[in-house]
């Protein structure tokens, strides 16, 4: 088993308790990163290590036109118009999406738990995520009858649940146990549920990063489970623990591909790489005159803290990047949101945020520490049955649409 000492320890607690959004970089020292609970080596049929394994490394020509052997059209790129247009629900109805925070998913399934308690939680036409909002995400599509799921999800689980301290030839750490954790979450069943509801003409995209092209992906994951065989459940679960991959510290996932009558293997990582949340093409959001967002109404759950705290960082290499990364990715994710809101505003939309308060101060004493993850699930329900998650995007601390605008006209 691979140990890591303070400094590894304090990164990998910014990246795996808060994800690609965090809120606090907490150190760990290495006994209480050796504290979090593992499965042994008899627990689970892989190697101890893997083996990087040469493969079929793909072209850029090859990659422009790649499909799914036997699905050709479950995914497009996610910085296309043209490719985002053809994809659209069919149906009408608000749109959700739902960013990455690792631990912090728990707030934005406490949100749409709740949200159903309250009464008048909507049937979604389009719901998107992209890393623990990725995992979260068909629970939520398949509706409020997956409600116990959700909350399971994301208040029973462990850092063993999720990583093992065991260095692979492309990672910090082994993600096997949370590639067997989706596997007992994501049934045939749920997958059944899913395909009913794209049939009906809803939509399920979640995020991946294609590390080969250095683009986003959007997988039609309703396309996906539709195709109903045991290839299509397998897929599924790939897309899923690729979205919550975080390069270098997971293993990114391997996808087989065809182009020219060939096969090659992809390499897709976490799908917060470029954007904390996806609506829809930049392009898309930020040209006047343009297409029109094909909605009334957009909810963000941004599973974070959005608004600027003070921290005094030790004086280390590790406290300061970690530091560094959660007051880079807060700008980040205010930055996206600024974005969502001028198109919303533009098209005469309603735009409505939930991310967690300052006033949540319940601290967490580990990667994916259950007490901290009840707590922020709690706290998530009670602003929804309360109706106070959700505020208005011109309401969002740094992230007004004029601020952008002023930013794109200089």
């Amino acid at each position: 088993m691979c140990r890591f000492g303070k400094p590894a320890a304090a990164i990998v607690a910014t990246l795996l308790m808060f994800g690609p959004v965090p809120v606090i970089a907490l150190p760990l020292d290495t006994a209480a990163a050796n504290r979090q609970p593992k499965a042994s080596s008899t627990q689970h049929a892989g190697p101890r290590k893997s083996v990087q394994q040469q493969r079929a490394a793909p072209t850029a020509a090859a990659e422009a036109i790649a499909v799914i052997p036997g699905l050709p059209n479950v995914r497009f790129w996610a910085d296309s118009p043209a490719d985002f247009a053809q994809a659209l629900p069919n149906t009408d109805g608000p749109w959700l999406a739902l960013s990455g925070g690792g631990a912090d998913g728990a707030y934005g399934a406490g949100v749409l738990v709740g949200w159903t308690r309250a009464g008048g939680r909507p049937e979604f036409s389009l719901v998107t995520g992209a890393s623990a909002g990725a995992l979260a995400a068909p629970f939520v599509f398949a509706g409020p009858s997956y409600d116990a799921q959700l909350r399971e999800a994301f208040t029973s689980i462990t850092a063993g649940d999720i990583f093992e301290v065991d260095k692979t030839a492309e990672s910090f750490f082994n993600s096997w146990p949370l590639k067997k954790l989706i596997a007992k979450r994501v049934t045939p069943a749920l997958l059944a549920a899913i395909a009913i509801e794209h049939r009906r003409g809803r939509r399920l995209f979640v995020v991946t990063t294609n590390l080969d092209a250095g683009r986003p992906v959007v997988w039609d994951m309703g396309a996906i489970a539709a195709r109903g065989d045991d290839g299509a459940l397998r897929l599924f679960r790939d897309v899923l623990l690729a979205s919550a991959s975080i390069p270098a510290f997971f293993p990114p996932v391997r996808i087989e591909v065809e182009a020219h009558g060939e096969r090659f293997e992809e390499i897709h990582a976490d799908g917060t790489v470029g954007s904390p949340f996806f609506v829809a093409p930049e392009s898309w959001l930020t040209a006047a005159g343009s297409n029109a967002l094909p909605t009334r109404q957009i909810y963000i759950v941004i599973n974070s803290k959005l608004e600027p705290e003070f921290q005094v960082p030790e004086p280390s290499a590790a406290s300061l990047l970690g530091r560094t990364f959660s007051v880079a990715l807060k700008a980040a994710a205010r930055a996206q949101i600024a974005i969502v809101e001028s198109a919303a505003r533009r098209d005469g939309r309603e735009l409505e945020v939930a991310y967690i308060d300052q006033d949540f101060d319940k601290p967490s004493h580990g990667a994916f520490d259950q007490h901290y993850m009840q707590a922020l699930f709690d706290f998530g329900l009670a602003q929804a049955r309360n109706g106070t998650a959700f505020r208005s995007g011109k309401a969002i601390p740094g992230a007004q649409a004029n601020d952008y605008q002023l930013w794109r006209q200089q």
